[in-house]
This record gives C-alpha cells, sequence and structure tokens, in this order.
C-alpha cells in the first residue's frame, strides 16, 4: 500500500472522496514522515502536530458529513516568513521575539484555513530570508532531499525540502529573487512564481515589489489547486490584482502554436554543460509539442548591479531598529549585505528603479513577438552546504563561481523579479550524478495561466513526481 506521505493533494482528495482514507490518517502519516526526516533535513522549525491532527479531524468530520472544503484534510506548510496566527513567525531571525503577540494570519495562511487546509508546521528559511541558499544562526543548515550534504537552495528551502520527501504536499513560498524557483531546481520539485500581486501579501515585504508569494509542490496540478485558493483578494495588500477570470484548474495543457523563445544563457551566463544539455532537450520537448521554438534572447545586460542596489536596501530596513546585541547576532553575510544597503542615496535608488523599469519595457517588448521565454532555472546543480563560520552556516555560492553573494550564481531568477513577471520552474532532468535540473518558463505580466498551460503540457509529456529522493533517514 502507497504510503499517504507520498501521495499528492490531488490525489489525497480523491482517495478521502472515495473514503478509501481519512484525513487523519494522512496527516499522521505525513507527522511520522516529519518526525523521521527533519532531524537530518532540517526543513521543520516547528512542528505544530497536535493542532494538525486536531484540524485533521474536524476535516474528517466534513468529509463525513458531505460538506468538505476545497482542500480539505490537505496537509502544507507554511514558510517561516507568513504571520500565522497564535504561532510565532521568527523569519529565521533569533532578532524576532517569539512571545510576539501572534494575532493574524497572512492572507495565503488564513484562505488555507478557510479552505481545510492542514497547516502540519513552519518550514526553515535564512535569516529574514536574505539569500539563495537555507540556514542561519537561529535555525543551522538546512539540507537536501536528493543528498543531505547538499543545499536544498534558499530562500525558501525548508519548504523544498518538505515538498520533495514528502513532508507535506502543499507548501507556502515567497520568492524576491528565486527563492521559490532557485529550491525548486535543487530539488526537483515544481513552483510558480505568479504575477506580482495575484497571491496577496501581508505584511507588505521589505524587499518592497520584487517579493512574491507563491505554491510550491510536487506536481503541477497540486500547486493549480493550491493556487486557486490564494489568489483571493485582501483588502490589507493594497497592491493585489483582483481575482483572475477563470479558475487555474481550467487552464488546458496544450502550447500548439505558441511562439516560445529559448535562451541557454540570456546572452551572459554560462551554464554547466550537463545542465545546458537537460534545459535544451526540454526545450525540443515543447517544440514537439506543436509549439514555435526558436533560439531567441531577449537582449538585456545582466541587471545584478540594480538589483542588488534595491535589495541591499530593503535588507538593511529589515534590520534598522535592532540593538547592538541583535546586530552582532546576526548572519555574518546579512549583516555585510546590510552594510552595503544603508550607504544607498535616495538617487542610487532610483536609477536602480530606472533600470528596473527600462527592463521591464524591454520584456514586454519581447513578449509582444514571443508568448513564453525558456531558460535554465540555473546555472548549476545544488552544492555543498559546508559550515563555514563559527555558528551552524553554509555555503552561500559553489566552488568556481566569481562573486560571494548568492546573486552570482542565479542569472536566470532575480531579473523577473524586477519585472514582476510569472515564472515557473520544473524539473527537467537528472545528471549523472542523479541531481536534478530545472527549466524556467517565463511568461508576460498577467498570463500566469499561460504559463501553467505550458507546465502542464510538458509534465504530460515529460512526467517527474514518479522519481523520489532516497530516504534521508540514517
Amino acid at each position: 500500500m502507497t504510503d499517504p506521505a507520498d501521495l499528492s493533494a490531488a490525489e489525497l482528495l480523491a482517495a478521502y472522496r472515495e473514503r478509501t482514507l481519512s484525513p487523519v490518517d494522512a496527516v499522521d502519516a505525513v507527522l511520522r514522515r516529519i518526525e523521521r526526516e527533519n532531524p537530518v533535513l532540517n526543513a521543520f522549525c516547528l512542528v505544530t502536530a497536535d493542532e494538525a491532527l486536531t484540524a485533521a479531524r474536524a476535516s474528517a468530520d466534513r468529509w463525513a458529513r458531505g460538506r468538505p472544503l476545497p482542500l480539505d484534510g490537505v496537509p502544507v506548510s507554511i514558510k517561516d516568513v507568513f504571520l500565522t496566527a497564535g504561532r510565532p513567525t521568527l523569519r529565521g531571525s533569533r532578532a524576532v521575539d517569539p512571545a510576539g503577540p501572534w494575532r493574524e494570519d497572512a492572507p495565503a495562511v488564513a484562505r488555507l484555513r478557510a479552505a481545510g487546509a492542514v497547516a502540519v508546521g513552519k518550514t526553515t528559511t535564512p535569516e529574514f530570508a536574505w539569500k539563495g541558499v537555507t540556514d542561519g544562526p537561529l535555525t543551522g543548515v538546512t539540507r537536501n532531499p536528493w543528498d543531505p550534504s547538499l543545499t536544498p537552495g534558499g530562500s525558501s528551502g525548508g519548504a523544498a525540502a518538505a515538498v520533495a520527501a514528502g513532508l507535506a504536499p502543499l507548501a507556502l513560498g515567497t520568492d524576491g529573487g528565486g527563492s521559490v524557483r532557485i529550491p525548486a531546481a535543487f530539488t526537483g520539485t515544481f513552483t510558480l512564481k505568479p504575477t506580482y500581486g495575484r497571491v496577496p501579501h501581508y505584511p507588505a515585504s521589505p524587499f518592497g515589489t520584487l517579493a512574491h508569494a507563491g505554491p510550491m509542490t510536487r506536481t503541477v496540478e497540486d500547486a493549480v489547486l493550491l493556487l486557486d485558493v490564494i489568489t483571493a483578494p485582501d483588502p490589507r495588500d493594497w497592491s493585489a490584482l483582483p481575482p483572475p477570470d477563470a479558475p487555474f484548474a481550467a487552464t488546458v495543457p496544450d502550447v500548439t502554436g505558441l511562439r516560445i523563445a529559448f535562451s541557454p544563457d540570456l546572452g551572459h551566463a554560462r551554464v554547466d554543460p550537463e545542465v545546458a544539455a537537460l534545459v535544451a532537450s526540454a526545450a525540443e520537448t515543447f517544440a514537439a509539442l506543436g509549439a514555435n521554438v526558436e533560439h531567441a534572447d531577449p537582449g538585456f545586460a545582466d541587471p545584478v548591479a540594480a538589483f542588488w542596489t534595491l535589495w541591499s536596501a530593503g535588507a538593511a530596513k529589515v534590520v534598522e531598529h535592532l540593538t547592538p546585541a541583535q546586530w552582532a547576532d546576526l548572519d555574518p553575510g546579512l549583516r555585510e549585505t546590510c552594510d552595503q544597503g544603508a550607504t544607498v542615496t535616495a538617487a542610487e535608488y532610483l536609477d536602480a528603479t530606472a533600470v528596473r523599469m527600462d527592463l521591464g519595457r524591454r520584456m514586454g517588448e519581447f513578449h509582444e513577438r514571443y508568448d513564453l521565454l525558456l531558460t535554465p532555472t540555473l546555472p548549476v546543480t545544488a552544492f555543498p552546504t559546508l559550515p563555514v563560520t563559527a555558528f551552524p552556516a553554509g555555503r552561500e555560492t559553489p566552488d568556481g563561481r566569481p562573486g560571494e553573494r548568492w546573486t552570482s550564481w542565479t542569472p536566470f531568477t532575480y531579473p523577473f523579479n524586477m519585472t514582476q513577471q510569472p515564472a515557473a520552474s520544473v524539473p527537467c532532468g537528472f545528471t549523472a550524478e542523479g541531481l536534478p535540473a530545472g527549466l524556467q518558463i517565463v511568461g508576460p505580466r498577467h498570463a500566469d495561466a499561460r504559463v501553467l498551460a505550458a507546465c502542464r503540457a510538458f509534465e504530460a509529456a515529460r512526467p517527474w513526481a514518479g522519481r523520489r529522493p532516497p530516504a534521508s533517514a540514517p
């Protein structure tokens, strides 16, 4: 019999409907998996077992009465940057007081509760979600289910590791420069960074309109189920978009006739050969599915300097209230980033914003010619996370990459936070060492349904969910 912890959200809902499985059984299986795997992976910083089982029993009662909610009884994890009523949201930092008060849910968390999903805990994040790997002074190092000596990426690394290892089929993550797509590529899972504002977010991120909230799952179908719940408007987010015109579940997995640009390197990135070959093969799949695929670059220079101006200024804002003792306790890399951000002038910030606006214009014009853009999600696969400082932390960059910050190896992700476009990462194969690689599918702003349709078509042609990481427990 299949372990319920290995079932997708869609499969769980079908089993509940057919009464071959109870939400209590499923949640109990997930909690047992967490108990076994989390000591190795460190994906969860908080597990709410008693609350989850109570919610699962309430869900079972609704199913028995024939009155289930949209995600009734499906286990979900929540990245520890989303407010959660009654539980602390520490954002990976010792500087946050666990005492709270913690009185309200973030919009996506509130929608999940209303839909009957069962939160099993909060997942790890680097301190204040500042970098592309997941470790920090508060929670230590989070590890990759495919090989626990490697990083799962970040900043939603705990969420991705949890999904990949079967520690809940659904997860909430955030993405300010690649933070759902980076760990999805490293863990062989699926994610979508929706158009900015598609998923309401409160309180506003200190990284401003770079930061998106989105689903992290093993399958596109599960992401669609989650999106259809969390995209409802919330009055606390003034920048939230109106509800989509149609449920994302209605998207048809068809790319016939779409004009798709394939850019292997965006014109400036260096990609590891194995990753490049896997992504090129994935692009050929779209041509076989009936799309018109051609090599084409959007034609912009690497905007990393402008991105880093915006990003470091946001980081500096996060910590401006800290005491000297709290400042000394921060992740050293975060301190360096905040020191840089504190020197950013208003004119420099506006110059970076102008670069961002021009990049958005260029991509808008590019999508007049092409419906979608394909790139690697990352130019590398997961790399070792080794202790390198006095507190338990990991390596921020892989060997052989220039630069000491995480943006040195994420050239395909952060540009599309600057433009606010929807961008998904789909698993597109494995290297000779058995490590997953990701294909990024980017659409014009507001074309989330088109991106999801392409993801569903690719998944149908080259399904990935059946290949799972080895057991992580010793």
